[in-house]
């Protein structure tokens, strides 16, 4: 489903949005071989969950059909079903499991209450030769926010630099699927997100509650290494998905990730639907991610037009501010992909501190936890393994998944 312009919508230059370019983007490997979120180990198990029975291991490529069928069974249309899919499952095998296939239940719920609305043709408020302001019709996330980068891309390939906002769509999943559209083109991709007016998850440094989003930010640039070379990561201490997946699991999370209700520290993930509040990025030195996160807001909430604070019926508003670079405007690309592949072995033979298994790159952790899953399978929590087979009942899919 292909843009649709707004009446009174800014001149648009036929060289830099051409659809045919976009939707060349949307096709192959370029988005579906997302990896990412911030190099945090998963957090500890409590001894008691050692005991129990372990957690199904499911092949990437089943947990794709299972998500994409019941998304589909839901109301989603064939693409935005496989765009949501992939995107959780990518989530999982990059071992960023609080952005994978445990939030698929959680959208399947909104689509139930009207705040995710699926196939609505997605429109251009606003546009120049070399930026773009897109209302996405509250959407899929996965879906909305991958049309845009597209798009964004083709105008940079002729404007050099170019930026999109992105308002009024759902969750976008792992930022760093769209920074990396950019980079399997050559270019440095650049992306922010905030939750607009949906309740917030972080406390500003020095307070108790929640009055900040999670606000992550991603850059993914081009380079002659196996692995990407990208950043992903949340402004909080911790993405509050991580919360989420621990307490389905029933595990503890370490000291400095949250806060409860009364402002303590607790290793607790159940006190953070409490009243609790995430923290921000940095520890004692937290007012650094506190900065970065208000700054994300401006540039996601307030650039957008999606305000700050909270919208009283609390539905899911993911703002969006994207940006391309094209690196052959600046230096040849081939030099520079060389370079950063030398720069990324650089950093990889520093020595290794006491205790440290060595220095990983942007990405390659993430890169290699990937090969891994892809071989071994992706362990899913039983809790979110229940909730997909109920929906499969549900959907009378049980069968046809084996769910049954």
């Amino acid at each position: 489903m292909g843009p649709e312009k707004v009446p009174g919508a800014g001149m648009r230059n036929a060289h830099c949005t051409q659809d045919s370019g976009v939707k060349s983007l949307l096709t192959g490997d370029r988005f579906e071989t997302m990896r990412s979120y911030h190099k945090k180990q998963d957090p500890p198990r409590s001894r008691a969950s050692k005991e129990e029975t372990p957690m199904p291991i499911v092949q990437a490529d089943r947990l794709t059909r299972i998500g994409a069928a019941l998304l589909k069974a839901a109301g989603a249309s064939d693409e935005e079903a496989r765009a949501v899919a992939v995107g959780c499952v990518n989530a999982n095998l990059a071992g960023h499991d609080s952005h994978g296939v445990i939030a698929i239940p959680a959208y399947i719920d909104r689509i139930k209450v009207g705040h995710i609305v699926p196939g609505p043709k997605w429109t251009i408020v606003q546009e120049s030769p070399t930026t773009t302001v897109i209302d996405g019709h509250w959407g899929f996330g996965f879906h909305v926010n991958a049309k845009a980068m597209a798009l964004t891309i083709e105008k940079a390939k002729t404007a050099n630099v170019a930026a999109c906002t992105v308002f009024r769509q759902s969750h976008v999943g792992r930022l760093a699927a769209y920074p990396m559209m950019a980079m399997k083109e050559g270019m440095i991709g650049l992306a922010t997100a905030d939750s607009g007016r949906s309740p917030k998850a972080v406390a500003p440094f020095g307070g108790r509650e929640a009055r900040l989003g999670t606000n992550p930010i991603s850059i993914a640039v081009p380079s002659d290494l196996e692995a990407p070379f990208y950043l992903d990561m949340a402004t909080s201490a911790v993405a509050a998905g991580k919360i989420q997946l621990a307490a389905a699991r029933g595990e503890e999370i370490p000291q400095g990730w949250i806060v409860d209700s009364d402002g303590r520290q607790t290793t607790d993930p159940r006190q953070f639907r409490k009243g609790g509040a995430l923290l921000p990025l940095g520890g004692t030195e937290g007012y650094k991610g506190s900065g970065l996160a208000a700054m994300v807001e401006v540039l996601c909430g307030l650039l957008t037009g999606l305000g700050f604070g909270v919208e009283p019926t609390g539905r899911h508003n993911d703002g969006c501010f994207m940006a391309v670079f094209n690196v052959a405007a600046f230096r040849p690309l081939k030099d520079f992909k060389k370079e950063v592949a030398e720069f990324a072995r650089y950093l990889k033979a520093t020595p290794p501190s006491e205790g440290s298994p060595g220095v990983f790159y942007p990405g390659e952790v993430e890169y290699i936890r990937e090969q891994q899953r892809r071989v071994s399978g992706i362990d899913v929590e039983d809790a979110t393994w229940e909730k997909l087979r109920l929906l499969a009942g549900e959907y009378k899919l049980a069968a046809e998944l084996d769910l049954a």
